[in-house]
């Protein structure tokens, strides 16, 4: 008996040091603890202050993208099989609620082709359902299962690539989820605690960054769009397609003539990082994937002399003359300030956004109120806590102090919990964390009540304990898991703040099934295990 006590009594204090190491570490001084402190404990953005953002995937953006690849294909496709036809283009919808409804339109399609057509559409355009508008005009519109593919994939893709350029940024505890609104179509929640001037991200957040290398078609740069095609008869060379460049110092952009398939993507860089050049003009240096270098350096040694352009979400940023044969390294020039160019190095690095975001709601927590809402928590807790211990103590006397000190413990697991996790406090999470105070001392007022029946029934005070602890187990363990059920259905459901609320019970009630009913029975077990004969319990 003595034997399992010690073994009983060496865990407690193992899980008590470990939680005390989760949470402070070993600092050697006062400053080192506080760091510590807050190193392990993170505030969410209602605690800490900081900037709330509700943003919308533009949705119709992903599914143009899409349709424009399959008209490329599809023009490919016809050329090669000898079909000819007067027009083939997209048909948008006005909505972003609409944007599967997306069309593509193919007139003028001659009889004579009208089967091959159709055969070569149901090959090779499986996501594409084909209806025949008559004789030779037909549209193309999106399965409704890949349509649910392409929203899924462009928000989940949209959320990763914000959560790289957040990172990069150096903000921590952020982030980024779906609001959950079913009014709201593609609507993402973006959280950053610590932010109170945003500006700077939110243009960040919102840039593109689809990077093109083109070959520049024509050596000759337009002042506007129709000079451009009057140079040309009115229509552009086949592959072809007409972009501005950025336009500086209050000039108006010129028009470049350049290919339609860039030599190198967005997705082919490796890696890109801001540097100074040799003139100490801020510019941005990128690595290509092993793949895309073989490529560009084929490309490059063929075209010595001429230029390219380099295109940044469709402006020309630079279009530099190919001096030498250039492998897997590049550089992009014309950046005004350091910050220019590092934001164009995170954008590359982090990706292209697969659709544009439009901000709906921007909200800004400043410090102090999160400071107000830390003061009063702990306020509500503290009086909440000693509103119990004094009850507890008045009420069962020596046994509150058992109460009292799982109580404590049950604190101390809850927050190491949250720092082991790398979870966020939020002022839900210390709702949580109250409500987990209640839900411990129902688990004692059980127990307790469970024991006094059992000494008024006549049992001896150490057969009274066990069985005390013994009947009111099964009825803790069914309230815990049936809140712990609950708690599940609001995380899976919930936004944030409610998620933050869920996690901190689930904690909490872990705890507690661990402090109510190992850690109190073996503090009773201690206190009779020295006593030969027990004839009353401060209960």
């Amino acid at each position: 008996m003595q034997q399992n006590l010690k073994f009983k009594a060496a865990f407690i204090v193992a899980v008590i040091l470990i939680c005390i190491y989760g949470i402070i570490g070993l600092p050697k001084s006062k400053d080192e603890f506080i760091a510590n402190w807050h190193k392990n404990i993170r505030l969410g953005l209602d605690l800490r202050g900081g900037t709330h953002l509700v943003m919308q995937v533009q949705l119709q953006d992903a599914f143009k993208a899409a349709a424009d690849a399959s008209i490329e294909h599809m023009k490919d496709s016809l050329r090669q099989l000898g079909i000819d036809y007067s027009s083939l283009d997209r048909n948008d919808p006005n909505r972003i609620e609409d944007a599967d409804k997306i069309e593509i339109d193919v007139k003028g399609v001659p009889i004579a082709k009208s089967s091959a057509f159709r055969g070569m559409v149901n090959d090779q355009f499986t996501d594409w359902v084909l209806t025949a508008i008559n004789t030779t005009d037909y549209k193309l519109t999106i399965k409704q299962s890949e349509a649910l593919r392409l929203k899924a994939d462009t928000i989940t893709q949209t959320i990763h690539t914000i959560e790289r350029k957040i990172n990069g940024l150096g903000l921590a505890e952020t982030t980024v989820v779906p609001t959950g609104r079913s009014s709201a179509e593609a609507e993402l929640l973006v959280e950053m605690p610590g932010v109170d001037d945003p500006a700077h991200v939110k243009q960040l957040l919102q840039t593109q960054a689809v990077l093109e290398w083109d070959e520049v078609k024509d050596p000759q740069m337009y002042a506007s769009q129709e000079e451009a095609r009057a140079k040309h008869g009115g229509v552009l060379p086949l592959n072809t397609k007409l972009v501005p460049s950025v336009a500086r110092g209050g000039q108006p952009p010129v028009w470049y003539l350049v290919s339609r398939t860039p030599i190198v993507r967005g997705t082919d860089i490796r890696d890109a990082h801001a540097t100074q050049g040799d003139v100490g003009r801020w510019e941005t240096n990128f690595v290509l994937t092993q793949e895309a270098a073989k490529r560009f350096q084929r490309y490059t040694e063929s075209n010595i002399g001429n230029r390219a352009a380099i295109v940044v979400d469709n402006q020309v940023i630079s279009a530099p003359t190919i001096q030498s044969a250039i492998s897997d390294t590049g550089r992009i020039t014309g950046a005004g300030t350091q910050e220019e160019a590092s934001d164009l190095a995170l954008n590359l690095r982090a990706g292209s956004l697969p659709a544009g975001i439009v901000y709906q709601e921007e909200r800004t927590v400043g410090p102090s109120l999160g400071a107000d809402s830390i003061r009063e928590g702990f306020r509500a807790g503290a009086a909440g806590l000693a509103a119990v211990v004094f009850c507890m103590l008045v009420y069962y006397r020596r046994s509150g102090i058992n109460a009292t000190l799982a109580l404590v413990l049950n604190a101390i697991i809850l927050i190491a919990a949250l720092s082991y996790l790398n979870a966020t406090l939020t002022l839900p999470g210390i709702a949580g964390i109250i409500l987990t105070i209640g839900m411990a001392v129902d688990s004692n007022v059980l127990i307790f009540e469970r024991i006094r029946e059992e000494l008024r029934a006549g049992k001896a005070t150490v057969a009274a304990v066990d069985a005390g602890f013994s009947k009111a187990f099964l009825t803790i363990i069914d309230t815990h898991v049936t809140t712990v059920v609950s708690c599940a259905f609001l995380f899976i459901f919930g936004t944030g703040p409610v998620k933050g609320f869920a996690v901190t019970l689930v904690i909490g009630l872990l705890a507690n099934v661990f402090t109510a009913i190992f850690v109190s029975k073996t503090i009773f077990d201690f206190e009779l295990s020295g006593k030969k004969q027990v004839a009353a319990l401060s209960i």
